[in-house]
């Protein structure tokens, strides 16, 4: 009880430090309410700031390049002739904030799912599996005990976990609004969970921390995965690359969990498509933005085909290197790093473990990701080899919520591939993107007992509904460049200690050289992931602007 009142009252001071000197929806008067919001960007960032400029008064026109809005939130049904609708991109949600639904007015159910994790191993001839409850208890004592021998990787697991959340509850808040300055951040953490997490998490790199907390190798990758989804970096980077992704994916929405959003993601995309409307938002899609530029008087975007517009603002919820694009900088292209998987099968696969197989997918399925294996793909892929086998995680989102299937028998399963860089697929993209899958799939074959093939279900032409996305796929699709699913590096979520942010510094939304256009996108300074923190960002910014 203690430790609660703790939390609460530090959780309490992050909202006091965040709202109670800048107002975070600012004020709208009869000069606001004339002003005209240009959003460029159509995916749920860009919808999140049209809504909430929209509530304010302000006339509101976005602008998205593809036929459809949605983005990478999108929901389609990607096998001919079968009714399944897919999140082809974008497959869970945690760091959306439940404020921040409530004050976009949507309607979203988010669901939890019953396995943490499952991870299936082969040692000495068996084969078995690590299974970790959502709320690790006797089963998953049981389950360490029979991989490790013994108890102390257990104990380690629930000790750092139990910081670690400790952590999101203080963190997380201080995602919205003006951002705090590290020391701040750092007080809360310590606080929080001891000076030694602050160490671990900020201060050295993430895999140290792991390996001395931690005695199974495959314990320590499956705590390691967290720090490389969409990330190309070694766990022992002394850039923290690694720490920063890892931050992200075990702090939101004050608890780290991982939800299944009900409907897919398509779901989040429609329930944001059908608000902007109804609040009298103009949708314009076909429009693809090929320069900008603004003076004193305001802001004036060029599409492709020739058309102009000007607004007083332009919310960019696109990556920071196509703004630089519009803006005829220099572009500095990120890395995407990951090979997604779609599949569509006629029934879940057996395992050689002889887990249910409803239960080994309930979470996220652990693929070859010990910690020597991680790093050494890293080090297969930075030498431009594609690892194989390929670790990564395999998520079933039709058994939290069926309704994606449409009455369709069977189920869904998406995988996730790591360490599969943009530049492994330049020179040969459908070669590389073929050899990349085989090494994917392959991690999950090597732990089935039956062929995979026999359980995916075929389209109405009769092929295998098999749907396979490199990092250029998604650049292709979405206009990420490089594919990196965060539009760029993770940043720490603060300001430095000695920083004089002007307004657009201070909610990370800031655009070098410019007043009128601000980032609104994954690639804000605490964007990334389905969060519309980009797009709520932008528009806290432009309500608090003098």
């Amino acid at each position: 009880m203690a430790t609660e009142q703790v939390g609460r009252r530090q959780e309490n001071r992050v909202h006091a430090m965040t709202f109670g000197s800048e107002s975070v929806g600012g004020r709208l008067d009869a000069a606001a309410a004339r002003q005209r919001v240009l959003v460029v960007g159509g995916g749920h960032n860009g919808l999140v700031a049209a809504i909430l400029a929209a509530q304010s008064g302000r006339e509101v026109t976005v602008l998205e390049a593809a036929g459809d809005l949605g983005g990478a939130s999108i929901g389609t049904r990607v096998f001919r002739g079968l009714p399944v609708r897919l999140s082809r991109y974008s497959y869970l949600v945690s760091l959306m904030p439940q404020e921040l639904i409530a004050r976009l007015g949507i309607d979203l159910t988010l669901a939890s799912r019953e396995v943490s994790s499952y991870t299936p191993f082969r040692r000495s001839g068996r084969a078995g599996g690590l299974l970790v409850e959502r709320r690790a208890g006797t089963a998953s004592a049981d389950s360490f005990r029979a991989l490790t021998g013994s108890d102390h990787d257990f104990r380690a697991w629930q000790q750092f976990y139990g910081e670690l959340s400790a952590v999101a509850r203080v963190v997380a808040p201080a995602l919205s609004g003006p951002m705090l300055r590290r020391a701040q951040v750092r007080d809360l953490v310590v606080e929080a969970a001891g000076r030694q997490l602050w160490t671990d998490l900020f201060e050295v790199p993430i895999g140290e921390a792991i390996s001395r907390r931690f005695d199974d190798d495959l314990v320590r990758g499956i705590v390691a995965t967290d720090a490389l989804i969409g990330t190309h970096a070694s766990l022992l980077d002394e850039s923290l690359l690694a720490n920063r992704c890892f931050l992200y994916h075990l702090i939101g929405r004050g608890t780290g969990e991982w939800l299944v959003p009900i409907g897919g993601m398509g779901a989040l995309a429609d329930a944001l498509t059908a608000t902007a409307r109804r609040l009298g938002v103009q949708i314009i899609t076909g429009a693809r933005v090929t320069s900008a530029d603004e003076d004193a008087d305001g802001v004036r975007v060029c599409t492709e085909d020739g058309r102009d517009f000007s607004s007083d603002h332009l919310l960019a919820a696109v990556a920071p290197a196509v703004v630089d694009g519009w803006l005829g900088r220099e572009v500095v292209r990120p890395v995407g790093a990951q090979i997604k998987i779609n599949m569509l099968l006629e029934r879940l696969p057996r395992l050689a473990s002889g887990v249910d197989p409803a239960t080994a997918f309930a979470g996220t399925t652990h693929l070859e990701e010990s910690f020597d294996q991680l790093e050494e793909a890293y080090r297969a892929s930075a030498a431009g080899r594609i690892p194989d086998p390929m670790p990564g995680e395999v998520y079933c989102h039709s058994l939290t919520d069926p309704s994606i299937l449409n009455g369709h028998p069977g189920a869904t399963l998406t995988l996730f591939g790591l360490h599969a860089p943009d530049g492994l697929f330049t020179d040969d993209p459908d070669g590389a993107r073929k050899r990349a899958a085989e090494a994917a799939l392959g991690a999950l074959q090597m732990h089935l007992a039956e062929p995979l093939e026999d359980c995916l279900a075929r389209d109405a032409a009769g092929e295998l509904c098999l749907e396979i996305a490199s990092p250029l796929d998604v650049e292709a699709s979405l206009g990420m460049p490089g594919g990196n699913i965060f539009h760029g590096d993770l940043s720490w979520p603060w300001l430095s200690d000695d920083a004089e942010p002007s307004t657009a510094e201070r909610f990370g939304t800031q655009v070098a050289g410019c007043s009128r256009i601000l980032l609104a996108g994954a690639g804000t300074v605490r964007g990334g992931g389905v969060s519309g923190l980009g797009g709520a960002a932008a528009m806290d910014t432009l309500m608090n602007l003098p």
